[in-house]
């Protein structure tokens, strides 16, 4: 006999689980009590708050493929892990939350924070499920497992009563994770893709999701490459496809760059894979017609839900992407001009001009890419300055990004904090806002709890700069709540054990990064950057100046 909360946990060691993210309860008591006498197998790494270790599974889940975990209690803790479940849902990250709930016999009485966890996550997860049994906790784990690593990936949410995790019970633990056989389409479905491409002119690959692997990629690459067919990635997956291939030509996200925009619409055919057709890589669904577009639409997906969502497919593959790519046979065309022209815009687009700032992000941009490792992790949350990871990096090898679809503030500390929680010898760079650092910053005390340091970059520009940007071009000089006074950060850095460094030129960020390489104990860098530079190509004064002159007209 057992408890719930050690079959519970034996379960989710036999999945090949190794740690969690969370906050301690009192409506889990069992499972940590479990958890003691697993603590050589099992690590649960202590967060400061649940939005914090939410964030950390759903990266820990996007970087690994493996479900990330986390616990938290009942009521508060569970809404505050909401905005980790939503940008799990939204990047497609495979994520188990363990929420502690009252016992069976208060529910349905508002007890002390009751809530309905399934009706509360049931827009958000990909399945949300109360087990109130103990008997079915191997079931119901073996369910959850492979619901939010199949398909289309995502988080589930599991709620556990307090007196189910205190019960006995006989049932037997899991004994190993069930492999899931990838999808391979058919040679006829094959067939059918070759010849929509003999008859096309402008062909055009479109990428996404985070479940490629190594040989997947490079088979797409190869397929690329030889057919000349330009290939762009879905909102932040550029990590996906290897930047220096000649068949590379940018990201379709935030800030989309011309000739990105300009490769979606003037294509007359466009392969589709894995990604889910989000409103960042179509521009609200502009780009292509709803719910038919005038390009011929070819869409992969491992997920059917996928497929025929938003738009009608002449081709709909229910298919593994990695499978798929291996599939396909080099073809050839007439559109070597349309494919080289490509990868030049996209070649150019790297080139930032001069900023108006003291600490020039264009200038630290080539700096970064030349020194940092390939196999280099780069995180950051939401706001104007994560176009500088996103649109003037190159990734390549196995350098990875992590960064929410979901637009979510305060994501890159807690992923940089997972990412080298799951990989402590690679170099882990996050790039944070000034408004964007300090909704996690606290995250730091976490990191150096467990010995974990990556290099945080905080581009101070004391402001709320997406929103300032929005301002400044619908109420032109009428700046109203997006002003920060900000903490010393150096301070706040060095409190959590961190190096801290203030840079206020480019010449100093290049020594101040040297010393965050060689940091036993990570390093805070806080960079000084004027909100003039909150776009690369256009200043603020200017947005404002041109706002100005069409109210006038």
């Amino acid at each position: 006999m057992a408890t719930g909360g050690e079959i519970l946990i034996d379960c989710l060691l036999a999945l090949g689980s190794k740690k969690a993210f969370g906050i301690p309860g009192e409506s889990y008591l069992a499972v940590l009590d479990a958890i003691y006498d697993k603590r050589e197998d099992f690590d649960f790494i202590l967060c400061r708050n649940e939005g914090g270790a939410a964030f950390m599974a759903s990266a820990h889940g996007k970087l690994t493929q493996e479900p990330g975990l986390c616990f938290v209690t009942r009521g508060p803790g569970a809404m505050n892990a909401a905005i980790g479940v939503h940008t799990a849902r939204q990047d497609s990250s495979p994520m188990i939350l363990f929420v502690g709930q009252v016992g069976t016999a208060l529910k349905g009485r508002e007890a002390f924070q009751e809530i309905d966890y399934e009706t509360a996550f049931g827009d958000v997860a990909k399945w949300s499920v109360e087990i109130n049994e103990a008997d079915r906790i191997p079931e119901i784990i073996s369910r959850a497992w492979l619901t939010a690593v199949s398909g289309r990936p995502g988080p589930v949410v599991v709620a556990l009563p307090e007196d189910i995790l205190t019960d006995e019970t006989d049932a037997l633990p899991l004994i190993s994770p069930v492999h899931i056989e990838k999808g391979v389409p058919v040679s006829e479905t094959i067939e059918k893709v070759q010849f929509a491409l003999s008859d096309c002119k402008r062909p055009l690959i479109i990428i996404g999701g985070s479940t490629w692997s190594q040989s997947g990629q490079n088979a797409l690459k190869s397929f690329a490459e030889s057919s000349k067919i330009p290939v762009i990635a879905a909102f932040r997956y550029q990590d996906q496809f290897d930047n220096f291939s000649r068949a590379f030509c940018g990201e379709a996200g935030v800030g989309m760059p011309a000739h990105v925009r300009e490769l979606i619409v003037a294509s007359d055919l466009i392969i589709a894979i894995n990604i889910r057709f989000g409103e960042m890589t179509t521009d609200a669904y502009s780009l292509l017609k709803v719910p038919i577009p005038d390009q011929k639409l070819i869409h992969v997906h491992s997920a059917e839900s996928e497929l025929g969502k938003i738009y009608l497919p002449d081709i709909a593959i229910h298919a593994d992407p990695n499978e798929f790519s291996r599939c396909l046979e080099n073809v050839s065309g007439r559109w070597e001009d349309w494919f080289s022209s490509a990868r030049l815009n996209y070649l150019d687009s790297l080139i930032a001009p001069k900023q108006p700032s003291m600490v020039d992000m264009g200038l630290v941009m080539q700096y970064l890419q030349e020194v940092l490792p390939s196999d280099v992790i780069i995180t950051n949350g939401a706001g104007n300055f994560a176009v500088w990871p996103n649109k003037f990096y190159q990734f390549a090898g196995s350098s990875r990004l992590l960064a929410p679809q979901s637009g979510a503030m305060g994501y890159g500390v807690p992923a940089a904090i997972a990412a080298k929680s799951a990989f402590p010898n690679r170099t882990v760079v996050c790039f944070a806002g000034d408004g964007d650092f300090q909704m996690t910053c606290q995250e730091l005390s976490t990191a150096a709890q467990i010995g974990i340091f990556p290099i945080i970059l905080i581009l101070n520009n004391s402001t709320y700069g997406t929103i300032r940007v929005h301002q400044e071009k619908n109420y032109p000089g009428r700046v109203s709540c997006t002003d920060i006074v900000n903490p010393n950060f150096i301070s706040l850095a060095e409190s959590f054990g961190f190096l801290g460094l203030r840079v206020g030129t480019t010449d100093e960020f290049y020594v101040a990064f040297e010393s965050a390489l060689n940091s036993e104990r990570g390093a805070v860098l806080d960079l000084n950057v004027s909100s003039e530079a909150l776009v690369p190509r256009q200043s603020l004064s200017n947005i404002r100046k041109n706002a100005l002159n069409n109210q006038s007209k």
